[in-house]
């Protein structure tokens, strides 16, 4: 894809590829062999007809390989920006094998991008019966994923969602030059085109209660309210002013356009030297952002090599083009307080590659002596977050994992407790978008799959329901 410069596109918020052109995408869609065994469909979370709606692209039916993905994918347009491809569908491409593998990531953008461009081409959604009443909590890629499978398999389906505006770490997480609100909001609105009620504002587990929505005739509930507890190193000069979590730091940007103040009330620090700990998608996003907010000199600080950074290798490469400093094998010990209560400087230690841990990676050791300085007047701090508390602590009987995460049938999403169920970041801890949505598929088939289980009644709206429902 082309792209913004790099020396433009560090002083705006506007996306940085700009897609494939169609002569580009049925280029590269005649590049798929059509495995018969499809070895990249068994790479997909959401289990996308790849071969399929790509063979539709390369013949110029681009409203139908559109149609194609919405099959099983809901949020095609976001998954073709964010989602790790290389680590998945595209990592088994045959093509891969011995050169570069297609562009399935792109070409499932080039699609819906189409669609939403093209609307009179999509069929309206077919009138859903009158089926149970099933509730979503969280209006993150979990959520909505669950609430259009439900919507599809018949049941009157409501999301329950904390913020003002839908899409969860879609919306508050990832920048708007990754991922553009406009995309999350076309894509909400199509989920809410099946008949999906969609309520704002609603913090369950603290305006309403669990037990208040089954009270409300909701027969089965589905819980994903994500990953939003920042983590800290618990070093030194923490509570110092000018250090953020990446969770503030990118929701005051992102979904209260602080990069808009004074014209919208959320103000933000914006620093000259700024650091960014860790060496994620959301450091890079976080690094990136401070660059557009008007920093001078932005760093990654990260304990491991780039090799262990899990950080899709297309956010690394957009970073460095844009400026963004790295050290590597570098971990900090302490913030340094200015002497008014704001931070100034961190404290740091150079680090070596041990024996590898519980994940995999190379434990980084310290190197004894090698302490030095590195000044910097913000500190973003995106070493992960665990599983969002409030929910869990307001229902009893919910059991969890020690890290506070949802225990649950991974295949079915079933908790502890009969008719709730749960997905993605809250039952896995902080993970990638596809991997939530994937989870809210397997949920959504789990919830069908219990309430056919109940009596022939619970598959039925209540009269009541069904008078409110016409009326």
């Amino acid at each position: 894809m082309t792209e913004q410069k790099p020396e433009e596109r560090i002083h705006n918020f506007n996306e940085v590829p700009y897609g494939f052109t169609p002569e580009e995408a049925q280029a590269e869609a005649g590049r798929c062999l059509q495995c018969k065994n499809a070895p990249c469909r068994n790479g997909c979370p959401v289990e996308v007809d790849i071969p399929g709606f790509i063979e539709r692209i390369k013949d110029g039916d681009f409203s139908g390989a559109a149609r194609k993905l919405k099959e099983t994918n809901s949020l095609p347009a976001i998954c073709g920006r964010v989602c790790p491809q290389e680590d998945q569908c595209e990592k088994v491409c045959v093509l891969g094998v011995k050169g570069e593998p297609v562009a399935i990531g792109t070409l499932e953008r080039f699609a819906a991008d189409w669609e939403m461009k093209h609307p009179s081409d999509s069929p309206a959604p077919p009138e859903a019966p009158e089926r149970a009443k099933v509730a979503v909590i969280g209006a993150g890629p979990a959520g909505l994923t669950a609430a259009a499978d439900l919507a599809r398999f018949g049941y009157q389906v409501t999301i329950f969602e904390a913020l003002h505006q839908p899409g969860g770490v879609l919306t508050y997480g990832i920048p708007e030059f990754r991922l553009p609100k406009e995309i999350v909001n076309l894509e909400v609105k199509n989920v809410t085109g099946m008949g999906v009620d969609l309520q704002l504002d609603q913090v369950v587990g603290s305006t309403i209660t669990i037990d208040q929505l089954f009270d409300d005739g909701f027969r089965a509930i589905f819980i994903g309210t994500g990953a939003g507890l920042p983590r800290f190193m618990g070093i030194p000069g923490e509570n110092l002013n000018g250090v953020y979590s990446a969770n503030e730091y990118l929701t005051r940007v992102n979904l209260m356009k602080a990069y808009l103040f004074p014209e919208y009330d959320t103000p933000v620090i914006k620093g000259k030297k700024v650091c960014v700990i860790g060496g994620g998608n959301v450091a890079m996003d976080s690094a990136r952002t401070a660059l557009r907010m008007g920093a001078d000199e932005v760093t990654i600080v990260y304990r491991r090599t780039r090799k262990e950074a899990p950080a899709r290798v297309e956010e690394v490469h957009h970073a460095g083009e844009e400026g963004v400093i790295f050290k590597f094998l570098t971990l900090p010990l302490r913030y340094l307080d200015n002497g008014s209560g704001w931070v100034d400087g961190m404290e740091c230690q150079e680090m070596k590659l041990g024996e590898p841990d519980e994940s995999g990676r190379r434990r980084p050791l310290p190197i004894e002596g090698s302490e030095f300085m590195i000044d910097c007047d913000l500190v973003v701090v995106a070493i992960g977050n665990s599983p969002n508390p409030l929910l869990p602590r307001a229902t009893p009987g919910l059991k969890l994992g020690r890290k506070g995460n949802i225990e649950i049938d991974p295949e079915t999403g079933q908790t502890s407790l009969p008719g709730i169920f749960a997905g993605g970041d809250i039952a896995t801890g902080a993970a990638t978008v596809i991997e939530a949505m994937g989870a809210g598929k397997r949920a959504a088939r789990g919830i069908d799959a219990y309430l056919r289980t109940l009596a022939p009644s619970a598959l039925t709206l209540k009269n009541k329901d069904v008078e409110n429902k016409k009326r």
